[in-house]
């Protein structure tokens, strides 16, 4: 059965270069809810992998608690904490075929001959494997590897479940192919989960909750919609897809001003007037037209992307906005050169530095 996972002031410090130590994690608190996918999302060096070893067992904390469910596992080693690692270079057996390499671990643990028949069979069956029991792992295609990982871990019905980069050895295809197959064998399952990866489309694209990690420290924690659509730092707003960022000055406490133009910004209370503020405003929330809008800027750079055309213009008193414009195969493209007028989403702007 699945269960919660509660991290409370966790840190953890590493030996510097010149006897001082260098905080890698830097007071965690977390709770995880029982059958939950977290991710934890950041760039190469924000402590997500540090902090999910420590969860495993595999490093030891400096000071901190962690809780499965109503047990300290702090002291636990890591084949006793009841969770499972999917690792990103696979790690499974080259002379084993894929039935033994998930038997593995129940052998270890001398189950029944009749028991490890019907686990592996369920799991093989579950994970899409049944029909390549007998192969061995070199006959296997990458993704194909990634599953019997995946495999060999769910057999051990473990309370707990942690990804570490599990796909960034994978082709782009493959990736998207596997994120859909582990969030579903997660749904499926109810198996608490904790998913690691520098990848914000992964991360939004398969976690319930995202905690996005810059410096040791926790950033933000929020649904997908919520890091993406309501970020609490510049930091995220820019790590978790594009974003514009605009300055602007309070004129009341519904309304800003940018370069002379008043925008209304509804359902964000609690400006205080004349003070300078930070919006975020995504490319896709950016309406373009030939004729009329908000503001006039000129197009510096159109690159033709399939779905979208993604745009650079130059506005005057503002800067550079990426604009992100819908099926240009319809509506055509706007030329290097050329005058466009902007509109921004009004309910589609966040306002950052709010005093």
């Amino acid at each position: 059965m699945a269960q919660g996972i509660r991290i409370a002031g966790l840190n953890k410090l590493f030996p510097g270069p010149d006897g001082t130590s260098v905080a890698a994690v830097k007071d965690v608190n977390l709770e995880i809810a029982e059958g939950k996918l977290v991710t934890l999302l950041g760039p190469s060096g924000c402590g997500k992998t540090t902090l999910l070893r420590m969860i495993a067992g595999f490093e030891e904390p400096t000071s901190g608690d962690i809780w499965f469910g109503d047990k300290r596992i702090n002291d636990e080693p890591p084949n006793t904490r009841d969770a499972a690692m999917v690792f990103q270079s696979y790690a499974i057996f080259p002379h084993l075929d894929v039935f033994e390499n998930v038997a593995f671990g129940l052998r270890l643990r001398k189950f029944s001959k009749a028991d490890i028949e019907e686990r592996v069979k369920r799991v093989l069956e579950q994970t899409g494997l049944l029909s390549l029991a007998r192969r061995s792992p070199n006959q296997l295609s990458g993704g194909q590897q990634q599953r019997v990982a995946l495999a060999r871990c769910i057999v051990m019905e473990p309370r707990v479940l942690l990804f570490d980069e599990p796909l960034s050895n994978l082709d782009a295809k493959l990736r998207d192919q596997m994120r859909i197959e582990i969030r579903e064998l997660q749904q499926r399952l109810g198996i608490t989960s904790i998913y690691v990866t520098h990848d914000q489309v992964e991360a939004m694209s398969i976690s319930d909750d995202i905690v996005v990690m810059n410096g040791g420290v926790v950033e933000q924690v929020g649904s997908p919609h919520t890091v993406y659509a309501r970020p609490a730092s510049r930091f995220v707003a820019d790590f978790i897809g594009k974003a514009n960022f605009v300055s602007a000055t309070v004129v009341d406490k519904n309304s800003v001003e940018v370069a002379g133009k008043t925008l209304t910004l509804p359902g964000t209370p609690g400006l205080e007037k004349k003070s300078r503020v930070t919006l975020v405003v995504r490319p896709e929330a950016v309406r373009l037209d030939a004729a009329k809008g908000d503001f006039i800027g000129t197009v510096s750079r159109v690159m033709f992307l399939g779905n979208i055309a993604e745009y650079l213009i130059k506005i005057p008193g503002i800067g550079y906005w990426l604009v992100d414009s819908p099926n240009p195969g319809e509506t055509g493209l706007f030329e290097v050169g050329q005058a466009v007028h902007l509109s921004p989403s009004r309910p589609s702007i966040h306002v950052l530095d709010r005093a």
